[in-house]
């Protein structure tokens, strides 16, 4: 075998295989990679090819360069050309407002305080670690330093540390609405438009609203009448202001009980004309109460002077001063349809006032007060007042504001009185009053003339009357000559029609007169003359 040639140690070896790592020393490539240069023998001073096939033909055909190759790489077919894959261009907008200004040399990025450190003569210098001295201990910038929990990221209270915290200037309404780009003119142009386009708007709206409801009309004014001041005599208005001081309400209180009612004032010493239903139930009690109330408030309490069952009224004292006296007519003058008024306390409303016409002249009414010791007969005055409970012991007043009778009695088509008026009301003629009152003011009394019989009502058509049931020993009838068995039609002047009536015209008469009374017997009419006891 021929001996193996020996290359320099600065030249790499073709057939030998470097270590891992192993460097040539030159920056050459690494050991075991081929050199463009061919080897050269020392001992024979003959040169062989690069790739070593002489030396060491196995190893080239593994590891040895293709057939033609000098270099490195195997280039052959492939194209040189350098194929670099270029961005877009960048847009001119943003490369002016972050490129490098035109001349400049510098990165873009540069480290805090850098610029002011080239700006004195600095920039040759080292640049510090981390950018500064301190970049090394910063532990922000060291990756290997462990996390600490610190305090929350607040600001620093500036009134503690001694900076003023003074506030700024205050900003207009343009600046906030429109940042001063409007100018003043232009906004009060902006604003007389805004008023002109609010002020159609509003004119559009009205008429639109007016159409849109044709029932309504907004310039409708309704008109008005000059008051009539000037009132006729006796019309209503008139008599009611001077009759309604005079009357009262009665109110009766005995424990958790009582009623209403009405009274007339009828003399300036405080007396009182009332219904005696309307006070009977306080007249035995001793613990009963009787309170009158005037038109104006005025609350007073009352006592009993005299009651009369048998008409059905009754009298009161109060004690007050300068009271208002109702003026007491004639019902001798009444005719029927003379226009009247009701005036008292229906329901307990006061100072109510109705009106009405006189229905009626002498109709007898048997009075009998529920739960009261009246039974009386009347000879009443009818009126289409409307008369209600409440009313009893008011005034009946004519068109010229005199009393003409006191309301007592009503008519209604419901039981005990309860459906109210239905324009049949009946009053106690004034000039009945006038005398019972006047007696029971001076004595607390009233004697009442009696004829002394028991009647009924008979029509049998041969005698329409009182037919005498009995007659009562040592009357005024037996005295006469009055038997049982007559019927009485006739008392002095009056036709009698029934027991009732009989009642009422005796007792129209004082005790003592002398009455001729005209009976009917066994078909013969008789004239006795009676002297009333």
């Amino acid at each position: 075998m021929s001996e193996q040639p020996r290359t320099s140690a600065h030249q790499g070896d073709p057939g030998r295989q470097g270590a891992p790592g192993e460097h040539s020393g030159t920056d050459g490539p690494a050991a075991g990679v081929e050199r463009d240069e061919p080897t050269s023998d020392t001992a024979s001073g003959h040169s062989s090819p690069g790739n070593g096939s002489d030396e060491h033909p196995p190893e080239a055909a593994v590891f040895g360069r293709p057939e033609g190759v000098r270099g490195s790489f195997d280039n052959r077919g492939i194209d040189s050309t350098p194929r670099v894959n270029h961005a877009p261009l960048t847009p001119e907008s943003l490369a002016h407002a972050f490129g490098r200004p035109a001349g400049a040399s510098e990165p873009l990025q540069r480290a805090p305080g850098e610029t002011e450190a080239r700006q004195q003569g600095e920039a040759g210098d080292d640049e510090p670690v981390f950018w500064n001295e301190q970049g090394e201990r910063d532990p922000w910038r060291d990756p290997t330093a462990g996390a600490v929990l610190g305090g929350p990221a607040l600001e620093e209270n500036r009134t503690e540390s001694g900076a003023s915290s003074g506030e700024g200037p205050l900003l207009s309404a343009r600046e906030v609405l429109f940042g001063r780009r409007v100018r003043p003119r232009s906004l009060l142009t902006l604003g007389l438009v805004v008023l002109l386009l609010g002020a159609a708007g509003g004119f559009v709206g009205r008429i639109t609203a007016e159409e849109g409801n044709p029932l309504t009309n907004p310039d409708v004014t309704l008109a008005s009448v000059e008051p009539g001041n000037d009132r006729p005599a006796g019309a209503v208005s008139g008599v009611a202001s001077r009759v309604v001081p005079a009357v009262v309400s009665v109110e009766v209180r005995i424990g958790s009980e009582g009623g209403t009612g009405s009274g007339v004032v009828i003399d300036g010493n405080g007396y009182v004309v009332t219904n005696n239903h309307v006070v009977s139930m306080a007249a035995d009690t001793p613990n009963a109460k009787i309170f009158t109330v005037f038109s104006d408030g005025t609350r007073t309490s009352a006592r009993i002077v005299g009651r009369d069952p048998q008409t059905d009224l009754a009298v009161l004292k109060v004690e007050v001063s300068n009271p208002t006296v109702a003026q007491l007519g004639s019902s001798e003058d009444l005719r029927v349809g003379d226009r009247v008024l009701a005036i008292g306390s229906p329901l307990g409303l006061d100072n109510t006032v109705t009106s009405g016409i006189v229905s009626s002249l002498d109709r007898p009414m048997r009075l009998a007060g529920e739960g009261t010791d009246t039974n009386a007969v009347i000879d009443a005055i009818q009126t289409d007042a409307a008369v209600n409970p409440g009313n009893s012991g008011g005034a009946l007043v004519s068109g010229n504001g005199a009393v003409v009778g006191i309301n007592t009695a009503i008519r209604t088509l419901g039981t005990g009185g309860s459906s109210g008026s239905i324009g049949l009301g009946f009053a106690i003629p004034i000039d009945k009053v006038r005398r019972i009152a006047q007696q029971l003011i001076r004595t607390g009394e009233v004697r009442h003339a009696e004829l002394g019989v028991n009647t009924k009502s008979v029509t049998d058509g041969l005698a329409d009357g009182a037919q005498v049931q009995n007659v009562k020993q040592g009357s005024a009838a037996e005295k006469a000559g009055v038997v049982e068995g007559d019927v009485i039609t006739k008392v002095d002047d009056r036709e009698i029609t029934g027991a009732d009536e009989l009642q009422v015209a005796v007792d129209e008469h004082d005790v003592g007169a002398v009455v001729p009374v005209t009976v009917v017997r066994d078909g013969n009419e008789l004239v006795l003359d009676v002297t009333l006891q």
